[in-house]
């Protein structure tokens, strides 16, 4: 009960917040860089140490560049997640332009559902928005509870203003059964940092051992639904592109850990082209292979 009334008091705080015009949340997102990148520092350590990591045939001016540019997009993202509470439909629909439509629709029509996958990138969570107002069929997101049951009630309730439904890690076979018989589309975010006790797997990714998730590959494996990657990126600030790609069209053709492979690399690519849009600040790396 308490936690309810935590999260309806700073649920409706965030609804006032986002009802400000994005012209004024972009100048709360200009003190808000130089708040985080130039006072308090935020993660700088690890942003550092990441990026130094990923791409150490850079130098240390470039990677510092990406860094700030990192920092110059992360306040724009808070406050534009923010917006996410109160946007409206044809607002949503006008911000982020959608190409590969038709890699969706072929699969739907065909009678199947889609194993989305996408990653920490650019703004994921207007992209969680424009999906659930581009189609009729089921939108699942499958996500990672947070810690915090305040912050994980609001995420929630923002990201399913628009209908996807909200799948926690541990029930994402059932509730993919349940929707088995007609088209769908559940979505992965594949570049989240795994317990142990959740996987064992470890890809070179940004010249790293990196734990990863195999949940998406073995749903894709189970139902032989085709994987697509929805590639979410930066236009300009304020507006993006989501571009749909299938990455393997009959899972159940392809051996070992081929399909996790493929939708890694398939991000890694996108990242090194523009690494500013990736959550730096997150610690990706923080398990290591056990010797």
């Amino acid at each position: 009960m308490a936690v309810m009334r935590k999260s309806s008091v700073v649920n409706f705080f965030v609804y006032l917040v986002s009802l400000l015009p994005f012209w004024v949340l972009y100048r709360l997102s200009d003190i808000l860089y130089v708040l985080l990148y130039h006072v308090a520092g935020y993660r700088k350590a690890v942003v550092r140490e990441n990026l130094r990591n990923a791409f150490p045939e850079k130098s240390e001016n470039e990677r510092r560049q990406i860094a700030r540019k990192f920092y110059r997009f992360l306040p724009d993202l808070i406050v534009e997640s923010i917006k996410m509470r109160s946007i409206s439909a044809e607002e949503a629909k006008r911000r982020i332009a959608i190409y590969g439509i038709e890699e969706l629709e072929r699969h739907f029509e065909a009678g199947k559902g889609v194993v989305g996958v996408t990653a920490h990138y650019a703004n994921w969570e207007l992209g969680i928005h424009r999906l659930s107002l581009l189609t009729d069929n089921p939108v699942l997101i499958i996500y990672k509870p947070l810690h915090n049951k305040t912050v994980d009630t609001i995420y929630n309730s923002v990201r399913s203003r628009f209908g996807a439904v909200m799948v926690p890690m541990k029930q994402t076979l059932r509730k993919i059964v349940a929707y088995r018989q007609q088209p769908h589309i559940s979505v992965f975010v594949a570049d989240q940092t795994p317990m142990h006790r959740d996987s064992d797997y470890f890809i070179r990714f940004l010249n790293q051992d990196t734990l990863v998730y195999t949940g998406a590959e073995k749903i894709a494996k189970k139902t032989n639904f085709p994987v697509v990657f929805c590639h979410i990126d930066r236009l300009r600030r304020g507006y993006y592109c989501c571009t749909f790609t299938t990455l393997v069209e009959n899972p159940a053709e392809v051996p070992g850990h081929g399909i996790t492979d493929i939708h890694n690399r398939f991000t890694e690519d996108i990242i090194r082209q523009k690494p500013e849009w990736w959550l730096w600040s997150h610690r990706r790396w923080k398990r290591k292979p056990k010797v």
